[in-house]
């Protein structure tokens, strides 16, 4: 508790509670004698803004303290599901120039009741395009419902982040499974089971039950990647029929995720100003 307070104190101090301590510094340094009266609002200005650092530090390290407690647990004892993103909405706050949103959750996952829930989010830059994606990875107290969005997690299944499996015993053939939520969930459900922390890279050769498990899941994932031969009919050609060239495929459009990204780097060039912005984010939001 001491350090996260510490931390706190210095966070409050960076962020401008450094007033206070360099009123009463000043006070006690050159208020006093013929300065005393004239100086004495100082010490009662600094004293008080420095109480009001000291209890808002308490409150962040108090906060932190239970955040951290709940991820805890919910990583002890919670179920791993998937929420799919029914709604975002517009609050209108921002938090550090990053806009907070509201998102409508539906949450499923074993030996869950499924449960639909509502929740305020900061939209990072980061962040965005998994919510957009309409995928979260969610950790789930089954007892109470009580949950917390993982988003490192979120950023594995929304292929943010690669996933990649080099299995020796296929010759180090290494399996891609880069945004394929349902084999990821399984292979996260997996390693949770079984306390594998999940970190960057994964090594569960120490671990053959895990590493079989594992193995089979993505194995059987890229099986079904796989178009079966027999299913694959040769298309039949009359060779005195006149070439006809195939026609070319539309270019596919954006994707929300990146029209959203381009705006913001607009924004962040100044290109566009923060009214522009609001009125196309908001219209590309209610495209979706």
């Amino acid at each position: 508790m001491l350090g996260r307070y510490v931390k706190a104190q210095l966070m409050v101090l960076l962020c401008g509670g450094v007033v206070g301590p360099i009123f009463l510094g000043v006070y006690f340094t050159v208020g006093q004698g013929m300065f005393a009266d004239s100086m004495r609002w100082m010490f009662w200005t600094g004293l008080l803004i420095t109480a009001v650092d000291v209890l808002v530090a308490i409150a962040l390290a108090n906060y932190g303290a239970k955040s951290a407690a709940k991820t805890q647990m919910l990583e002890a004892n919670g179920v791993l599901a998937l929420a799919q993103v029914t709604a975002i909405g517009e609050t209108g706050t921002r938090i550090n120039d990053q806009p907070v949103v509201t998102i409508g959750l539906h949450v499923e996952g074993p030996g869950l009741s499924p449960f639909d829930v509502q929740d305020r989010v900061i939209a990072s830059v980061t962040r965005l395009p998994l919510i957009t994606g309409r995928k979260l990875v969610v950790l789930v107290d089954p007892a109470t419902n009580q949950y917390q969005i993982d988003w490192n997690r979120s950023a594995l299944v929304g292929g943010m982040m690669p996933a990649q499996f080099t299995l020796a015993e296929d010759g180090d053939r290494t399996y891609d499974l880069s945004g394929q939520a349902g084999p990821l969930m399984e292979i996260m459900q997996i390693l949770k089971a079984n306390g594998v922390a999940m970190d960057g890279t994964i090594d569960i050769r120490s671990n053959p039950a895990v590493r079989q498990q594992v193995m089979n899941v993505v194995r059987r994932a890229a099986a079904q990647r796989v178009p079966p031969a027999a299913h694959m009919a040769a298309p039949t050609v009359d060779p005195a029929a006149p070439y006809v060239p195939p026609p070319m495929p539309a270019p596919a459009g954006p994707s929300t995720a990146q029209r959203l990204q381009e705006l913001e780097t607009l924004r962040a060039m100044g290109t566009i100003s923060d009214s522009e912005y609001a009125t196309k984010r908001q219209q590309i939001i209610s495209e979706l």
